[in-house]
């Protein structure tokens, strides 16, 4: 799996589940301070794309996975 899909698949569930904690009614609701989590993940995405800074992609890297073209 390339760096870019395992991005994507990272940020997909990470906001999946802040959502899930941080919505009153959710089953596995803990607190709705989560959200702050959630929209950071979506600042970093927005940053990322006209940066080409990303975190965890720089961590993914130094772990050796190959970068590839996500689309």
């Amino acid at each position: 799996m390339s760096i870019e899909r395992i991005v994507m698949a990272f940020a997909g569930i990470m906001i999946m589940l802040t959502v899930a904690l941080g919505m009153q009614g959710s089953p596995i609701f803990h607190h709705t301070y989560w959200l702050y989590f959630t929209a950071f993940i979506g600042l970093n995405l927005f940053q990322s794309a006209f940066t080409g800074f990303c975190p965890l992609a720089t961590i993914l890297k130094k772990m050796g996975k190959k970068p590839g073209v996500a689309f």
